[in-house]
């Protein structure tokens, strides 16, 4: 019985991971009957956490719920070296007081998401600045330099003639290192941690401890649709966003991430994911759906309110000018023909680019996707920049279709 309960929660605790090492590691602890130690370490690099990191801590938070204990680290000494995980160049290294600075902000915002006062709140530099050379040499010893630079983005780095100081490969060293001080049963982290946590699984087998069972959760991607959510990305949702601002970013992201949003962040089940993806519910609806839910868990009722009325004030419920020409299609049409045909722009090209500039909307809605099509009936108004504005109506008569499905 214990060990089929094991499997159960072991499957319940996998959900929305990209990857679990390994499933029968995880049972094993699981069914001892023991709280685990769940480490989960970020560096303070910037003073606000953002939507991104909501999808770890959500996991953390189930946890919580199972009984298990939470180790949040923050990683004040590896701040100060700069994680070069997906970098392709080194990393600004930050100064103790600006990491100081930041860490302060930390755990305010995690209490949104877990019980602080279950969660045990640790610093990588209670071991780290009484670290001796001698004991650094000695970890050191445990991971071979063949076995570093097989990190994906130091081959990358190498290869490219791109300068890969020393202090970029003692990083994950560190980092793995945390784990042996922590006594981690299991590690949680973004997919792009999955090198670093695996060293720490590495370190507790030399350091005779239990490996730790290591979570990789996926990567938000950002409001542009393409790159990992980051403040230094500048596309990002932070948590202490205000409400307005909170609710417009997420009406603007692009439609082709908008499944991944509401699965990460509002908890959609499939069936309603599938609806949105084949358009049987129209995007700005389902948007507006993950707006409200995420201000809502952030800013209470209250703030979804003020975010969605702020939102269809400034830009559904915002006078159309009289003169706007009407254009009359029959079916849907590729949003740069659209363009052309209402002599918006004079190519192709000049629109893609305009979409890229986010400088196209249809029905306030920021349009990031070039291959977008065009509705009658479901879209009603475009625009291009501040000036250039059309109402798109459904004809009978038979209209030119244009550009790839």
């Amino acid at each position: 019985m214990a060990e089929t309960d094991a499997k159960a929660k072991a499957q319940q605790l996998a959900a929305h991971a990209v990857e679990l090492i390994s499933p029968e590691e995880l049972e094993e602890k699981l069914a001892a009957g023991k709280p685990l130690r769940v480490k989960f370490g970020m560096d303070p690099t910037a003073p606000d956490l953002h939507l991104g990191h909501t999808v770890a801590l959500k996991k953390l938070a189930e946890f919580q719920r199972m009984g298990h204990k939470v180790v949040f680290l923050v990683g004040d000494f590896t701040a100060l070296i700069g994680d070069p995980t997906g970098r392709s160049e080194t990393r600004r290294p930050l100064g103790p007081a600006e990491v100081r600075a930041n860490a302060k902000t930390y755990l305010a915002q995690v209490s949104r998401l877990l019980d602080v006062g279950r969660t045990e709140v640790r610093f990588n530099s209670e071991w780290m600045d009484r670290l001796s050379m001698g004991r650094l040499i000695e970890i050191a010893a445990r991971l071979s330099v063949a076995r570093l630079i097989e990190r994906d983005d130091f081959e990358q780095r190498l290869q490219a003639g791109q300068p890969l100081f020393l202090h970029e490969l003692i990083y994950p060293l560190i980092q793995g290192y945390d784990s042996v001080e922590l006594k981690a049963d299991v590690e949680l982290g973004g997919s792009d941690q999955k090198f670093n946590m695996l060293v720490g699984r590495e370190l507790q087998r030399a350091f005779g401890q239990s490996p730790q069972v290591v979570i990789t959760m996926p990567l938000l991607e950002g409001l542009d649709g393409v790159r990992k959510m980051s403040k230094s990305y500048g596309n990002y949702v932070g948590l202490t966003d205000p409400p307005e601002e909170m609710f417009g970013k997420l009406m603007s992201i692009p439609d082709r991430v908008l499944g991944r949003y509401l699965r990460l962040l509002a908890g959609a089940e499939a069936a309603e994911i599938e609806a949105v993806e084949s358009r049987q519910v129209h995007p700005m609806e389902a948007k507006k759906r993950l707006a409200w839910s995420v201000t809502c868990e952030y800013h209470g009722k209250e703030g979804a309110e003020l975010g969605q009325r702020y939102f269809e004030e400034k830009f559904q419920q915002r006078v159309v000018p009289a003169d706007a020409p009407v254009f009359r299609v029959e079916g849907e049409l590729w949003i740069c023909e659209l363009m052309k045909q209402l002599r918006f722009v004079a190519s192709n090209s000049e629109a893609r680019r305009l979409i890229g500039q986010r400088a196209v909307r249809v029905d306030g809605r920021t349009i990031s996707d070039p291959n977008f099509h065009f509705v009658p009936g479901r879209d009603g108004v475009l625009e291009v920049g501040k000036r250039r504005v059309a109402r798109v109506e459904a004809a009978s008569g038979a209209a030119r279709r244009g550009g790839p499905r």
